[in-house]
C-alpha cells in the first residue's frame, strides 16, 4: 500500500463541505452533513482514494469510533482498513453510527450525494449485490482536505474543482455515465429505432453499443436504422437483410465487418456509418478504414456518403487516451458520456479561419 493521505480532522472536513458544495448543488443536504464529513474522513484514514486500490465500504464509516479517529499513526490507519471488514471486528471506544446507518451511508451520503458530483467513484467489475468495498475518494477532490491547504491556495484549489465538476455539462456527464455505467448485469437490453428490443450479452462494450443505437443514432442521424450490430460473443446479434438490401448493401458476416452499421434513411441519399465500440482497443484506423470501404464499394457506395466512428465510454481516460494516434483522418469519435459532442478528425486542407 502507498503512503497514505496527510491526516485530516473529521471537523475540518466538515467545516469545508458547504464551501466545496455551494447552494444549488445536487443533494447538498446529503454531502455537507457530518455522515459526509464522516465517510469522506474514512476514506482519508484509509487511503481509499482514486488510484490507489483501496476502497471502503459503508461499514467502514459505521464501525469508526471516536477513539480510533484520534490515532493519526500510520499503521494505526492501515490496520483499521483492513480489519473493518472482519466479522465481529469492533475497535476500542465510542461508535459513531450504529449498524443500521448502512443504508443512508450507502445510498444518500455516496450513491445519491458523492457519487452524483464527481466526488466519490465507484468500483468497476463488483455486482451490486455484492458487500465488498468499492468506493473511493476522487482524487482531485482528496486534495481539498489538504490541511496544510489554507486561505487563498484552498480558495482557488476548490474553485478548480468545483469548474470541472459541479458544472451543467460536468454534471450530465457523470449522470450519463453512471446511468449506463452498470457493467456486472446479466444481460443489456437495447431498444432500436424501430422500437424492436434486443438482449446484448453483460460488458462494457455491449453497454457501449446501447448508448451508440439509443442515444448517438438519434442526436446525430435524422432517420435512423440499425443495420448490423455485433458483441464479443456472438458475431451476428442483429441483421437487418430488409433495409440492408433496400440500400444496396449485401451484408455477410466477415471479420471486417464493424461492431455497429448504422444508416441514415433521412437524407437524400442514405448514409452509412460503420462504427467500432472500444472497451479496450480496435478503433477505427487506417487500415479498417480501408478494409470497410471495400465493403461499401462493393455495395456501389458513393465514399461522399460513408461515415467512420469510434464510439468510447470516455475520453478522459483509457482506452481513448491509448488509441487515439491509430484513429484515422477523416473519421469521428465519440463519447458516450458526452453525447452531444463529436470529434473530427479533419484530413481536409482549411485555413483556421476557414472553420
Amino acid at each position: 500500500m502507498s503512503k497514505l493521505p496527510p491526516y485530516v480532522t473529521r471537523e475540518l472536513i466538515h467545516e469545508r463541505l458547504p464551501t466545496i458544495f455551494p447552494e444549488g448543488t445536487t443533494n447538498r443536504n446529503y454531502i455537507i452533513r457530518e455522515m459526509a464529513a464522516s465517510t469522506i474522513f474514512t476514506m482519508l484514514y484509509i487511503g481509499a482514494v482514486e488510484g490507489e486500490e483501496t476502497f471502503i465500504g459503508p461499514v467502514h464509516v459505521y464501525r469508526m469510533t471516536t477513539e480510533q479517529s484520534a490515532l493519526a499513526d500510520e499503521k494505526s490507519r492501515k490496520d483499521y482498513g483492513q480489519k473493518a471488514m472482519s466479522k465481529g471486528f469492533q475497535p476500542e471506544g465510542k461508535r459513531w453510527y450504529a449498524d443500521n446507518t448502512r443504508e443512508p451511508i450507502r445510498d444518500e451520503t455516496l450513491r445519491e450525494g458523492l457519487i452524483q458530483v464527481g466526488a466519490v467513484t465507484s468500483k468497476a467489475g463488483l455486482p451490486t449485490t455484492s458487500s465488498r468495498p468499492r468506493y473511493a475518494l476522487q482524487k482531485g477532490f482528496a486534495k481539498l482536505f489538504d490541511p496544510d491547504l489554507l486561505d487563498e491556495e484552498l480558495d482557488e484549489a476548490i474553485k478548480g474543482w468545483q469548474e470541472k465538476n459541479l458544472s451543467a455539462a460536468a454534471r450530465a456527464r457523470i449522470t450519463l455515465a453512471s446511468r449506463t455505467a452498470d457493467e456486472n448485469s446479466e444481460r443489456v437490453l437495447v431498444t432500436f429505432p424501430n422500437g424492436e428490443a434486443r438482449n446484448l450479452s453483460a460488458g462494457l462494450s455491449s453497454i457501449i453499443s446501447k448508448a451508440v443505437v439509443e442515444v448517438f443514432a438519434h442526436k446525430f442521424l435524422k432517420k435512423p436504422a440499425v443495420l448490423w450490430l455485433s458483441t464479443s460473443d456472438a458475431k451476428v446479434t442483429f441483421v437487418d437483410d430488409v433495409v440492408a438490401k433496400a440500400i444496396g448493401l449485401d451484408i455477410e458476416v466477415d471479420k471486417n465487418l464493424p461492431d455497429v452499421i448504422l444508416v441514415d434513411l433521412g437524407t437524400t441519399e442514405p448514409l452509412l456509418i460503420f462504427i467500432e465500440v472500444v472497451a479496450t482497443d480496435g478503433p477505427i484506423s487506417e487500415r479498417r478504414k480501408s478494409a470497410l470501404y471495400e465493403i461499401s464499394d462493393k455495395a456501389g457506395f458513393d465514399r461522399k456518403h460513408i461515415a467512420f466512428v469510434t464510439a468510447y465510454k470516455e475520453r478522459q481516460v483509457q482506452p481513448f487516451r491509448k488509441t487515439i494516434p491509430d484513429l484515422a483522418w477523416g473519421s469521428f469519435a465519440w463519447f458516450m458520456s458526452e453525447p452531444d459532442h463529436l470529434i473530427f478528425l479533419s484530413d481536409i486542407e482549411r485555413k483556421l479561419f476557414e472553420f
